[in-house]
């Protein structure tokens, strides 16, 4: 994340399913990341994406990744999605089931548009988009 010197909170929010907000809120809620620490939020509407880092959008939102897309455009913002279709729409990540398999999309540009950086260990791992 570019802002990685400046002080305050890393912001997770989870945004539409109850069962991965409680997993990160038990395991990383403040615990410390580098000079920062973890801040494991449940977002109420789309608009409240932007102040985070990070935002995981479950399934049963997936309608909203729009708003979503729109209010952190711009911010150095990871969105991860689980959803048909908004890796192309938009999504830096994207878990999608491909022959029964768990995998990821990686759309390169909504990152780079992010500002972040993803490594290459990483990127290999994933369909790129």
């Amino acid at each position: 994340w570019p802002n990685e010197a400046e002080t305050g909170d890393f912001i997770v929010g989870v945004i539409g399913d109850e069962n991965v907000f409680n997993t990160l809120k038990q395991w990383y809620d403040g615990k410390p990341r580098g000079t920062k620490k973890y801040v494991i939020r449940k977002l109420e509407a789309p608009g409240e994406a932007a102040e985070c880092q990070v935002v995981y959008v479950g399934k049963s939102k997936n309608k909203v990744f729009d708003d979503i897309k729109t209010s952190t455009t711009g911010k150095s913002v990871l969105t991860i999605t689980d959803g048909n279709g908004l890796g192309q729409k938009g999504s830096c990540i994207n878990f999608k089931v491909i022959d029964g398999k768990l995998k990821f999309e990686l759309n390169q540009g909504t990152v780079n548009a992010s500002n972040l950086k993803v490594s290459g260990q990483l990127s290999s791992m994933a369909i790129v988009i």
